[in-house]
C-alpha cells in the first residue's frame, strides 16, 4: 500500500514531462495511474467482504513510535476507489478542458499530488502519518484553487481555504496527539479497540472538540462552510474532484474512522448532529439564491456534507448505513454535475443559469448525463439517489432523540435540493434555446465521458443496488461501527411513510423551483456569518502586524540585539529564580590574590572599553581583556586554549590598530538616557550569566564523555591529544562546517578584491 500511495507523488514530479510528450493525449496517458490503482484496490473487494483488514507498516521514526503504517478495510477501500476512479475521469477531462493552457503540466502535478495525499489520509493507520497527509491535501488544494494565480479572486480563495483548513489542521494535530497519549498508541487499529478507555478519560472532551474542529473545517461545516463556495474560483476539474468527491469528505472520513473510539456519547451526538443539521439547512437554502452553476452545486455540496455529518452524529445502525450509501450517491451525481457545468461553460461561454436553455438540441449527450445526475440528486426512481433518500428518511424517523424534528429539517433541506437539481441539471437543457456568448455544440469526447460514466453508474446501481451494498457498502459500514454490518438495498419497499415523505419532497421541490425567482427577490437577513468573522480576523491580524512591524522592525541592529538580550534575560532569569536553587557556599576564601588581580584587571579594562573616546584606547583595552582570559585558561590547566587565545588576541589587536588608526575619534551618537538603558541591560545580562555559573557550579554530575574520550581517542582515532581528536574526528562534521564557512568568506573577500582591482583597471583604461 505504501507503493500505491507514493506512486502518485512520483508521477506528479514527472507530470510536466509527460504532458510535453503526450500533448493532447496527456490526460489519457496520466489517467493510467489512477486506473491501475482502481484495479489494485478492486482486488481486495472479495477478501474484505467478510470483515478482514490488511495492515502494513514501515519504520519511519521508531524512536517516537511513528511508522508509515497503512490500514485497508471496508471504509478505506470505499474512499480509495472513489478517489482513484473519479481521479482518472478528472485527469481525462482536464486534458480537454485546459487544452492549450501554458501551465497544464503544472496542473497535472498538483492534481496527482492531491490524489496521493488523499489516498494517504484514508489509508493511514498511524495518526501522525494521517496528519502529514491531511496537511498535504491542504497544501495541494491551495495550489489547485489558486491555479489561475494571475486573478486576485483565485489567490484570495486559495489563501482563505488554506488558512481555514490549516487552523483546523493545527487543532486536529493537538487532538490526535492527545488521543494517542490517552489510548497508549499511535496506531488507529489499536486505538479503535480502546474506545471505552478513551471515552471514560478526563481528556475525552478536549480530544473530541479538537478533532471536531479539524473535521468541521475540512468538510465545510457551519460556521466554517464559507470557504467552499469561495473555492469555486478553481478550474472546474478541481471543483469536481476536490469539492464534491474527495477533499471535503476528508472530515467525514475522519469522524467515520474514529466513530468506534469517540462515538456513542452524548457529546458526540449533540455536537456532530447539531453541526450537521445547521450545515444541511444553511447550504440548501443559500444554494437556490445563486445563479452560477458552480455556486449552486457548491452550496448544495455544503448541504450534502451536513447531511453526512448528521447521519454520523445519530450513530444508529440505520444512519451509518444511510451515510455510506449517500457517500457514494453524492460522489456520483455531484461529480457528474460539476463536470457538466464545466462542459456547458466550455461550449457556451457562461455558467449563469439565467442565460441557458434548450441545450438538449446542441449538446444531447451532455444533456442526458445532466438529467440523469439531476434525477439522482433529486431522489427520483430508478436512480440510486432515490434509494439513498428513502434510507436517510428512515434513519431520521428512527432517530433516538427528536426524530420528528430531524426529519423535518431533512425534508426542508431536500425540498430546496430538488429545486437546485432541476435548476442546474435539467433547466439548462430544456425549453427554448437561449442566446449564449458562444455558439453551443456538443462537448468533445473527453468532456462528456466522465459525466456519462458517473451518471450512468447512478442509473445502473439504482437498478442493481444490492450489488453495491453487498460488495462495497457492507464492509464500509462494518468498519465504521466496529462490528459486521450488512446492507441490503432495494429500489422498492412498498407504500409507507418514507415513500410519502419522498413524494412530498419532490412535489414541494417543484413548487419551490416554480417560484424560485420570487424567492430570490425576498430580503435575506444579513447575519454575522463565518465569512464576516474570517474577514474581520484577517483584517485584525494585518492591523496588528502593521503596528508590530512599526514598533519592532526599526531597521537598527542595536535595537534587535537589545530585544533579544532583554527577552533572554527576562525568560532565563524568571526560570532560574523559579526553578533553580543557587549554591549558598560562596567560596570567597578560596580565591587567591593573583586571581583577584586578574579579575580586577579585566573589569577595569571593560570599563575603559565602554568609556574610551579613542578607538585605539578601546582596542588596547579589549586586548587586555583577551590576555586576562588567556591567563585564566593557563591557571586552570588549559594551556592549549591559553596559547590559542594569546595568538588570536595579538592578531586581533594588530589588525584593529592597522584598520582603525586612520578613523576619527569616537563621537557620542546616543543620548544619556539610551546609554543608561544599555548599561542596565548589559548589567542584567551579566548578572544572569553570573547566576547561571553559580548555579552550575553547585551541581555535580558524572561526565561519561570525559572517560569515553580519554579511553577512545588513541584507540579509535589514533591521537593522543584529546582536544584535537574531538575536533578532527568526533566533531568532524562540525569542524567541516566551520572550515566551509571560512572558505566561503575567503572566496568572498577574494572576489571583492578582484572586483576592486578590475574596476580600477577599467577606470585607468578609460582615462588613457
Amino acid at each position: 500500500m505504501l507503493e500505491a500511495v507514493l506512486s502518485g507523488f512520483v508521477v506528479s514530479l514527472t507530470a510536466p514531462w509527460w504532458q510535453r510528450i503526450g500533448r493532447a493525449a496527456s490526460g489519457w496517458l496520466l489517467a493510467v495511474l489512477p486506473v491501475g490503482l482502481v484495479i489494485y484496490f478492486a482486488q481486495f473487494l472479495g477478501p474484505l467482504t467478510d470483515g478482514t483488514t490488511l495492515v502494513t507498516s514501515d519504520r519511519w521514526l521508531p524512536s517516537l513510535g511513528i511508522n508509515l503504517s497503512f490500514h485497508l478495510d471496508g471504509l478505506s477501500l470505499l474512499f480509495a476507489l472513489l478517489i482513484s476512479g473519479i481521479g482518472a475521469l478528472v485527469l481525462i477531462y482536464a486534458g480537454a478542458y485546459l487544452k492549450g493552457h501554458p501551465h497544464l503540466g503544472r496542473f497535472y502535478a498538483y492534481i496527482l499530488m492531491f490524489m496521493a495525499s488523499m489516498l494517504g489520509v484514508v489509508l493511514a493507520d498511524n495518526v501522525i502519518t494521517l496528519f502529514v497527509f491531511w496537511e498535504l491535501t491542504s497544501v495541494s488544494s491551495y495550489l489547485l484553487i489558486g491555479f489561475d494565480h494571475e486573478r486576485e479572486a483565485a489567490r484570495a480563495a486559495a489563501l482563505q481555504a488554506l488558512l481555514v483548513t490549516g487552523l483546523g489542521g493545527l487543532a486536529l494535530l493537538a487532538g490526535l496527539v492527545l488521543l494517542g497519549h490517552v489510548g497508549g498508541s499511535w496506531e488507529l487499529s489499536v486505538l479503535l479497540g480502546r474506545g471505552e478507555a478513551i471515552r471514560s478519560h478526563s481528556l475525552y472532551q478536549p480530544i473530541l472538540l479538537l478533532i471536531l474542529i479539524g473535521a468541521f473545517t475540512k468538510s465545510a461545516q457551519f460556521p466554517f462552510h464559507f470557504w467552499l463556495p469561495a473555492a469555486m474560483e478553481a478550474p472546474t476539474p478541481v471543483s469536481s474532484y476536490l469539492h464534491s468527491a474527495t477533499m471535503v469528505k476528508a472530515g467525514v472520513y475522519l469522524l467515520a474512522r474514529l466513530h468506534p473510539a469517540l462515538g456513542g456519547t452524548d457529546d458526540w451526538h449533540y455536537a456532530v448532529t447539531l453541526a450537521g443539521a445547521m450545515t444541511m439547512l444553511v447550504g440548501a437554502i443559500i444554494a437556490l439564491r445563486q445563479h452560477d452553476m458552480k455556486q449552486l452545486l457548491a452550496y448544495s455540496t455544503v448541504s450534502a456534507l451536513g447531511m453526512l455529518m448528521l447521519l454520523l452524529g445519530l450513530g444508529t445502525i440505520l444512519s451509518i448505513k444511510a451515510a455510506m450509501v449517500f457517500l457514494v450517491v453524492h460522489a456520483l451525481y455531484k461529480g457528474a454535475l460539476f463536470l457538466i457545468a464545466g462542459a456547458v461553460d466550455h461550449e457556451t461561454g457562461t455558467r449563469d443559469v439565467r442565460q441557458l436553455g434548450g441545450l438538449r438540441l446542441m449538446m444531447p449527450i451532455t444533456a442526458v448525463a445532466g438529467m440523469l445526475a439531476a434525477l439522482s440528486m433529486a431522489g427520483l426512481p430508478p436512480m440510486l439517489g432515490f434509494i439513498s433518500k428513502e434510507l436517510i428518511y428512515e434513519a431520521k424517523l428512527q432517530a433516538p432523540q427528536a426524530g420528528w424534528l430531524i426529519t423535518l429539517a431533512g425534508v426542508i433541506a431536500n425540498i430546496w435540493i430538488v429545486a437546485v437539481a432541476i435548476t442546474v441539471g435539467i433547466r439548462p437543457f430544456l425549453g427554448s434555446a437561449a442566446k449564449t456568448p458562444n455558439q453551443p455544440h456538443e462537448a468533445p469526447f473527453s468532456l462528456w465521458l466522465g459525466p456519462v460514466i458517473l451518471a450512468g453508474l447512478s442509473f445502473i446501481l439504482g437498478l442493481l443496488p444490492d450489488v453495491l451494498g453487498q460488495a462495497l457498502l457492507s464492509p464500509a459500514a462494518g468498519a465504521v461501527r466496529g462490528e459486521p454490518t450488512e446492507i441490503k438495498l432495494a429500489l422498492w419497499h412498498g407504500i409507507n411513510p418514507v415513500l410519502a415523505l419522498s413524494v412530498q419532497t419532490v412535489v414541494c421541490g417543484l413548487v419551490v423551483f416554480a417560484v424560485r425567482h420570487q424567492m430570490r427577490r425576498m430580503p435575506w437577513p444579513r447575519m454575522f456569518t463565518g465569512a464576516n468573522v474570517y474577514k474581520l480576523s484577517l483584517d485584525l491580524l494585518n492591523a496588528v502586524a502593521r503596528v508590530q512591524t512599526r514598533a519592532v522592525q526599526t531597521g537598527y541592529l542595536r535595537f534587535y540585539l537589545l530585544m533579544l538580550i532583554v527577552t533572554t534575560v527576562g525568560l532565563g532569569g524568571y526560570t532560574l529564580i523559579d526553578r533553580v536553587e543557587l549554591n549558598q557556599q560562596s567560596g570567597w576564601s578560596d580565591i587567591r590574590a593573583h586571581e583577584w588581580m586578574i579579575a580586577i584587571m579585566i573589569l577595569t579594562a571593560t570599563v575603559m572599553v565602554v568609556r574610551a573616546s579613542s578607538r585605539l584606547v578601546a582596542v588596547a583595552a579589549l586586548g587586555v581583556i583577551g590576555y586576562g582570559v588567556a591567563v585564566i585558561f593557563m591557571l586552570f590547566g588549559a594551556p592549549d586554549l591559553a596559547i590559542t587565545q594569546f595568538t588570536i588576541e595579538t592578531l586581533a589587536v594588530i589588525l584593529f590598530v592597522l584598520v582603525l588608526y586612520r578613523l576619527p575619534r569616537l563621537a557620542a551618537l546616543s543620548s544619556s538616557a539610551a546609554r543608561v538603558r544599555d548599561a542596565v541591560v548589559a548589567l542584567a545580562a551579566g548578572g544572569l550569566m553570573t547566576m547561571l555559573v553559580v548555579a552550575a557550579s553547585g551541581v555535580w554530575r558524572p561526565a561519561p564523555l570525559t572517560e569515553y574520550f580519554a579511553q577512545n581517542s588513541l584507540l579509535l582515532a589514533h591521537g593522543r591529544n584529546v582536544v584535537n581528536v574531538i575536533l578532527v574526528d568526533f566533531r568532524s562534521l562540525d569542524t567541516l562546517g566551520e572550515i566551509t564557512v571560512l572558505a566561503v568568506a575567503a572566496i568572498g573577500v577574494y572576489a571583492l578584491l578582484r572586483l576592486r582591482l578590475e574596476t580600477a583597471k577599467e577606470s585607468s583604461d578609460y582615462d588613457s
